[in-house]
């Protein structure tokens, strides 16, 4: 039987919900971020943030839950309430970290909703004072090498530096050994010590030293050129691999299953402040460069990444223990 109360209720409350969803957000709103303050996760949450926060009439509060390569944070946002109040910024370990670990406790694709991709990062491939001084380009750097044993540094076992430092070579046919060290600080005081010859660093860690003349920069990872070092090639330029086009991004997801009206709200605050003139500025004083993409574009983008990085993974049986 119909109850004719409920119906004579039905129109009252349609406005109430339509005036539910239009007022989101009405607390603050958290950014997980699966890192430790002070990194370069969190610095690029906070540009994000202090854009959008202006838009939104409410507080962005970071949140850091950093833990196993970005895991620990990740998988605790991919388990929030689905209601706007609790999402993640992230980077690019956010496809790469449950690759080389062999381990999925979350879906990097169908666990979130991308909102927007903030900007893009490559690494530069540096050398120290144990490569002749003379040698300012990566062809007399190979040239240099030809019979050497080389010593290759990178800041984590199963990280972007670790798989370039490894196709790096094998495209050059150098003779390399890898050594992993917990981040980049320690990686860059023993190139600087002269006990290792290089490795692959991105500029927030290393610009200091490399604008200094303290290291020397040799090639840079991407599709476009670091912006504070124009005359610095890429690898493919140099005629190397596309596997070297991988490069890095940060950005804005929300978990699965949120609402759609909150998805449309995020999508068009991101938007605005992923475009403003200090937010783009902001960006590429830490050689961040800008490249802003919506939901559609940037799901495809995880995508693309997680099939680009699982083939380089498997092709060098790339691999982090924890």
């Amino acid at each position: 039987m119909i109850n004719r109360r409920s119906l004579l209720a039905a129109p009252l409350l349609l406005p109430a919900l339509a005036r539910a969803q239009g007022a989101y957000p009405e607390r603050a709103v958290r950014f997980i971020v699966p890192f430790p303050p002070g990194g370069g996760t969190d610095t690029w949450a906070r540009i994000a943030a202090e854009g959008m926060q202006p838009e939104f009439g409410q507080s962005i509060v970071i949140e850091n839950r950093g833990g196993a390569g970005g895991l620990l944070g990740t998988e605790y946002a991919a388990k929030v309430a689905p209601d706007g109040y609790q999402l993640l910024f992230t980077i690019t370990t956010h496809i790469q970290t449950p690759v080389v670990m062999r381990r999925f406790p979350y879906d990097p694709v169908n666990d979130f909703i991308p909102i927007g991709r903030l900007g893009s990062s490559n690494v530069a491939f540096v050398v120290g004072p144990k490569v002749p001084a003379e040698v300012t380009t990566l062809a007399e750097f190979v040239r240099w090498s030809a019979g050497r044993d080389l010593s290759f540094g990178s800041y984590a076992s199963g990280s972007t530096g670790h798989a370039f430092a490894l196709m790096l070579a094998e495209e050059a046919r150098l003779k390399m050994e890898h050594v992993a060290y917990r981040g980049e600080t320690p990686m860059l005081q023993e190139m600087l010590s002269g006990s290792i010859h290089g490795g692959w660093h991105s500029m927030a860690a290393a610009g200091e030293m490399v604008h200094a003349g303290r290291v020397r920069p040799l090639a840079v990872s991407g599709e476009r050129r670091i912006p504070s070092l124009p005359n610095v090639p890429m690898m493919t330029e140099l005629g190397y691999s596309a596997r070297f086009r991988f490069g890095g991004f940060s950005g804005l997801m929300a978990p699965a299953r949120t609402p759609q009206p909150i998805v449309d709200k995020l999508d068009q605050v991101f938007r605005l402040a992923a475009n403003k003139p200090a937010t783009l500025a902001r960006l590429r004083q830490i050689d961040t460069i800008p490249a802003y993409q919506g939901p559609a574009e940037f799901r495809a983008q995880i995508a693309r990444n997680l099939a680009e990085w699982t083939a380089i993974t498997n092709a060098l049986d790339l691999r982090m223990e924890g």
